[in-house]
């Protein structure tokens, strides 16, 4: 932390002392802190060795099935490394796939995979079984744990597939504790909204990390030792991201197999928790179940990141106004990593927006011929730094969104690139029409997308959840829309459903909405 402070200047050294890195060290503890950083690598057991080493007895994970301190995590992590090596051989170049829920299973094993040098492919545990042998075979997983929840086990053949963990940990507790020949891999997968997911791997290094972590932990008041519930998947490079950070501060992780909006409310306040990651759908939740529970009122919440999927403005504001200015618009994504975070200043200067590049991350908006757009004008976003995949030292990946500036430098997110449509020969971005309509009162939930029509080439079609009690028509929201957007993107159809089907970070799941669009009807 020291030499990052010094590195990096007044904006680390700043940070860890904000953040409590910088206290004093117990001279009892340096001998093991100066054994792990012999073997120091930017990968999770690492993380949790050097966390086990300054904080033994602070706890590391809360979970249904209790608590575990970092010293056990530490322990039970480098058990289970021995029992996958001499159970399954698992070592440098090999792939573990964990498929595991929000819970200290996906924590252990990551830990152990890194400590052998094997590459981690973490999955989403409700993957259909086709979809994940597909994701199996293709990213050649040598070996994969399965959570005993998840039910069959869905591995192709020649893939053995374990769910017992606590016999792997006894198995391999007798044993000296592992470290790796060479650094593993985190293969994250993107999130497969319009096709299977494909991996991105990344290797990591602690220096390319240290900016972009800092610089993250800059903007938002985190403090060491103090709770951090993750709420978005672990599989998923922000709930990964955010552990990462957490191992960093010696903060105790709180976690559930599965999301549930009044647990989490719990949870928050029996547990103390100061900071809560989430994608935008748990944070709604979240605001029905506070405003049903107990309106109004305060909690120990001073930090709410929202990240994985946009954040609409209406749920922001509705948000800010329940549980006051804590929420933080973070924009990445599983290609680019970190590109860039809004405060709650931001959001309150402007309404929207994704916030500034952080430190180490580049990030620019480019027209056609990939010359630096001027604020206000919408281009598309590139971003370049340290967590990028297959780029170039310097060089910026194109992250498929379209986006502008403004003139303080905050980036807006208008759309994704290949989700605009031509209608009648004019661009329509269904985003735009999305945002306006989540606004409309008694409109819950809300889905829009371009779909083929044989008069105008493409036409928007919307899916609308309506809120309980709500009386919406088709003629109502297309009316709205038609007074405060141009004629060409009023949608054409309107189709009330009972629920957006969303990925696992609340994104639109374009192959199962639009499976549903023969059944909608024209509402203009």
């Amino acid at each position: 932390m020291i030499t990052n402070a010094l590195r990096f200047g007044g904006e680390a050294l700043v940070t860890y002392l904000r953040n409590g890195l910088l206290r004093p060290i117990s001279p009892a503890r340096l001998p093991r802190l100066a054994e792990v950083l012999r073997h120091a690598s930017a990968d999770v057991a690492t993380g949790v060795a050097l966390a086990a080493a300054r904080w033994p007895d602070r706890p590391a994970i809360i979970d249904e099935d209790g608590t575990l301190t970092f010293a056990e995590l530490d322990r039970r992590a480098a058990a289970l490394a021995v029992g996958l090596r001499r159970g399954y051989d698992l070592g440098p170049g090999d792939t573990l796939a964990i498929a595991w829920p929000n819970h200290r299973g996906f924590a252990e094993a990551m830990a152990a995979a890194a400590r052998l040098g094997a590459d981690v492919l973490p999955l989403n545990p409700h993957l259909p079984p086709p979809r994940m042998r597909e994701v199996l075979q293709r990213e050649r997983a040598g070996l994969m744990v399965i959570s005993p929840d998840t039910g069959p086990v869905p591995a192709p053949d020649g893939v053995p597939a374990v769910s017992d963990l606590d016999a792997l940990i006894r198995a391999g507790a007798d044993a000296p504790r592992p470290w790796p020949r060479r650094r593993g891999r985190l293969r994250l997968l993107t999130s497969g909204t319009t096709g299977v997911p494909k991996g991105a791997p990344r290797t990591l290094s602690l220096t390319a990390l240290a900016e972009p972590v800092t610089s993250l932990l800059s903007r938002t008041p985190l403090r060491s030792g103090e709770p951090l519930f993750i709420a978005s998947p672990l599989f998923h490079g922000l709930g990964i991201l955010w552990y990462g950070a957490a191992l960093l501060l010696g903060c105790p992780v709180v976690l559930m197999r599965r999301f549930d909006a009044r647990a989490a409310l719990a949870a928050i306040e029996r547990h103390e928790v100061t900071a809560l990651v989430a994608v935008p759908v748990m944070l709604r939740r979240l605001l029905a179940a506070r405003e049903e529970a107990r309106p109004g009122g305060r909690t120990p919440l001073r930090v709410v990141v929202s990240g994985g999927s946009a954040l609409p403005t209406e749920l922001a504001d509705r948000f800010t106004a329940a549980f006051g200015e804590v929420l933080y618009n973070f924009y990445g994504s599983t290609e680019v990593g970190i590109a860039t975070m809004a405060t709650p200043a931001d959001l309150r200067a402007a309404p929207g927006t994704v916030g500034r590049p952080l430190a180490g991350t580049t990030v620019r908006v480019v027209g056609p011929g990939g010359a630096e757009l001027p604020p206000g004008e919408v281009g598309r976003v590139l971003v370049g730094g340290a967590l990028t995949v297959a780029t170039a030292p310097g060089t910026v990946a194109d992250t498929g969104d379209l986006g502008h500036r403004d003139a303080a430098g905050r980036i807006f997110i208008d759309g994704r690139a290949d989700n605009m449509i031509v209608s009648g020969g004019e661009n329509v971005y269904p985003e735009e029409v999305e945002n306006l309509l989540a606004g409309y009162p008694g409109v819950a939930d809300v889905a829009v997308l371009g779909v083929p029509d044989e008069e105008f080439g493409q036409r928007l079609a919307a899916f609308v959840v309506p809120a309980p009690g709500a009386r919406l028509t088709g003629e109502v929201l297309a009316g709205y829309v038609r007074t405060h957007l141009a004629r060409y993107k009023v949608p054409r159809s309107v189709e009330f459903v009972e629920a957006i089907p969303r990925t696992h970070t609340g994104k639109v799941d374009q192959v199962a909405l639009t499976g549903r669009v023969r059944s909608s009807r024209p509402s203009s």
